[in-house]
């Protein structure tokens, strides 16, 4: 535990920042997963699930949760199942 009370900050707001981090990426991970199976088994509601999941990716790839070539790939593969 740092003993400088900047780096106690520096601790608490890293901490925050991963639990948001990993929140968002979940999320993102859930939507993904829920738009594939729909597309999968040609459900009603899976061009509504693949716009979600398009919109998370977009929104983690912007935060840089992951790299804007990982959700352009992703995105491109959800719209070929769809």
């Amino acid at each position: 535990m740092p003993n400088i009370k900047s780096a106690i900050k520096r601790v608490k707001t890293n901490e925050r920042l991963n639990t948001q981090n990993a929140k968002a990426k979940s999320a993102m991970r859930t939507a993904v997963k829920k738009a594939d199976t729909a597309a999968l088994n040609n459900e009603e509601n899976a061009q509504d699930l693949i716009k979600t999941a398009i919109q998370q990716l977009e929104k983690a790839a912007s935060k840089g949760l992951i790299h804007k070539n990982v959700a352009s790939r992703k995105k491109s593969q959800l719209m070929k199942k769809a």
